[in-house]
């Protein structure tokens, strides 16, 4: 059960303007997710923005936001993240073996040299702070400074979500 009460816009019009952004961008709904953080609209608000542009406008390629998205989310035991961010997965290019393969990734055979650079630096930002240098060129050699940048905020964006999601104990639709 959720630690802060569900908001939607029903009999709040100064919310309905938020909630149809967030409903236009996220495929008509309102999730749980923006329910909790309607508690606070303008937050709410810059949310959806953000994660607006990561998802839908940068160039990092959408195969390495899922597999960093998903990663995460196995990394931070974020099931809501992880169940919402599946089927998106699939259909970026990730396949159901590395799915499966992520709590395992290092000695999986299904995760090409591109792949393992991306889950180190994933690996390192979520569990570390602190990525190594070695880490970072790894993965800098398949991205240019526009992307290397993508790539980060999404890392630290996806953190911040499955944060949010576990402290706040929000719920699966």
């Amino acid at each position: 059960m959720a630690r802060v009460p569900y908001v939607d816009d029903a009999g709040n019009p100064q919310l309905k303007p938020i909630a149809d952004r967030i409903r236009a961008e996220r495929g008509g709904r309102l999730l749980n997710l923006y329910r909790a953080l309607l508690n606070n609209p303008q937050l709410a608000d810059a949310w959806r923005q953000l994660f607006t542009v990561i998802r839908q406008q940068c160039e990092l390629p959408s195969r390495e936001r899922e597999l960093v998205i998903m990663a995460i989310a196995v990394m931070n035991g974020a099931d809501y993240e992880y169940s919402h961010h599946a089927p998106i997965a699939l259909a970026a290019g990730l396949t159901q073996a590395q799915l499966d393969a992520l709590p395992r990734w290092r000695d999986a055979t299904v995760f090409d040299a591109r792949d393992c650079a991306v889950l180190a630096y994933a690996e390192a930002m979520t569990r570390e702070v602190h990525v190594a240098e070695a880490v970072f060129q790894a993965v800098a050699h398949w991205f240019g400074p526009r992307q290397m940048v993508e790539l980060t905020a999404t890392i630290g964006g996806y953190n911040l979500v499955s944060r949010v999601l576990e402290a706040l104990q929000v719920d699966h639709e």
